[in-house]
C-alpha cells in the first residue's frame, strides 16, 4: 500500500526522517535503512536541513525510490525563487516522486554557509498553493502545463506554538492551500497534544507526531530551553538526568510516547538525527 493510500486509509502511519549525505555517498545510508523496510511506511528527505549543505533533496529521493523506499522530499522556499521552485516539482514529479513536505527553511544563517543569500519568494502556504496549482495543469503565472503531477502535500505544524490561535489559522490556510497531510514538531507532552488535536478540525487530513531521538541530557535541556514548541516534561526530564545508561532511558521513552499517541493522531514521523540503526529497537 502507497504512503497516499495508507493515509487516506486512516492507518497509523511511521515516516522516518533521512538526511541526504554531505557528499555523494548514500551507499552508507542506504544499507542502514534497509531493514526497516516494512516498518516504516515512507521516508522524509530533508532539504539542507539548519540551512547545512547536503546532497540535493531531489537526488536522495530518487535513489531512495530506486532501492525500493518510498520517498516523501521535503522542499524549503530558502533557496530557490517562484520559477526554480516550480522547476524542481516539476523534475521531480517526472521520476514518480509525488509525496511532499513544503517549508518554509530556515535562515542561513544558522547554517554552514552563513554568507549565502535567502530567496524566500514564497512562505510556505505560497509553496503549498504552487504545488496545488501544478497538480491542475497550471503554473503560477497562469499557463498551462504539458502533463500535470499529482503531489501529495504534507506541511508543518507546530501544536505547543506560544500563538495557538495563529497556528490553527494558518493549518486552515495549509488545508485550504492543498495539504493533506501534517507532521509536527517533536511531541514530549502527550496530554497537552492530545488537548490540542481536540480543538482542530482533522477530519479529512492526517497528522503525525514528531517524534526525536534524544542524544544526550545536555541536548534534552537546550530543546526544553531554547527551542519554541518543544516542551519536555519536568517527569521525563528527570528520568534522563539520572539515568546510569542514557541511551536505554531515552529510547524507553520514545518508545513511551509512541506507544500513548496512537489513538490521539494518525501517525508518527520519526527523527532519529542519524540513528537509523536504533529505529527498529524502537519500533518493536
Amino acid at each position: 500500500m502507497s504512503f497516499r493510500d495508507k493515509i487516506k486509509s486512516g492507518k497509523f502511519v511511521i515516516t522516518m526522517e533521512v538526511e541526504p549525505p554531505k557528499g555523494n555517498d548514500t551507499k552508507g545510508i542506504l544499507s542502514r535503512i534497509v531493514p526497516l523496510k516494512g516498518k516504516v511506511d515512507a521516508y522524509n528527505v530533508t532539504d539542507m536541513q539548519s540551512s547545512v549543505m547536503r546532497m540535493s533533496p531531489w537526488a536522495m529521493a530518487i535513489k531512495l525510490k530506486e532501492n525500493g523506499f518510498e520517498p516523501v522530499m521535503q522542499l524549503t522556499c530558502r533557496d530557490r525563487n517562484i520559477i526554480a521552485l516550480q522547476g524542481d516539482l516539476l523534475g521531480i514529479s517526472s521520476f514518480g516522486i509525488d509525496n511532499l513536505l513544503l517549508l518554509t527553511g530556515d535562515s542561513p544563517a544558522r547554517g554552514d554557509h552563513p554568507e549565502a543569500k535567502a530567496v524566500f519568494d514564497l512562505d510556505s502556504i505560497g509553496l503549498i498553493e504552487a504545488a496545488g496549482s501544478l497538480n491542475k495543469g497550471v503554473d503560477m503565472a497562469g499557463n498551462s502545463l504539458e502533463g500535470s503531477p499529482d503531489f501529495v502535500i504534507g506541511a508543518a505544524l507546530n501544536p505547543f506554538s506560544k500563538d495557538i490561535d495563529r497556528e490553527i489559522e494558518k493549518m486552515g490556510k495549509k488545508i485550504e492551500a492543498g495539504a493533506v497531510f501534517f507532521q509536527t514538531q517533536p511531541i514530549f507532552d502527550v496530554d497537552r497534544f492530545h488537548n490540542f488535536m481536540e480543538k482542530v478540525n482533522v477530519k479529512n487530513v492526517t497528522v503525525m507526531a514528531g517524534v526525536i531521538f534524544i542524544k544526550s541530557y545536555r541536548s534534552a535541556v537546550y530543546l526544553n530551553e531554547k527551542v519554541e514548541g518543544i516542551d519536555i516534561p519536568p517527569g521525563y526530564m528527570k528520568a534522563l538526568k539520572s539515568a546510569d545508561d542514557f541511551k536505554k532511558a531515552s529510547f524507553k521513552m520514545t518508545k513511551d510516547i509512541i506507544s500513548s499517541l496512537r489513538g490521539i493522531c494518525g501517525g508518527v514521523h520519526i527523527m532519529p538525527l542519524g540513528l537509523y540503526d536504533e529505529v527498529l529497537g524502537v519500533l518493536s
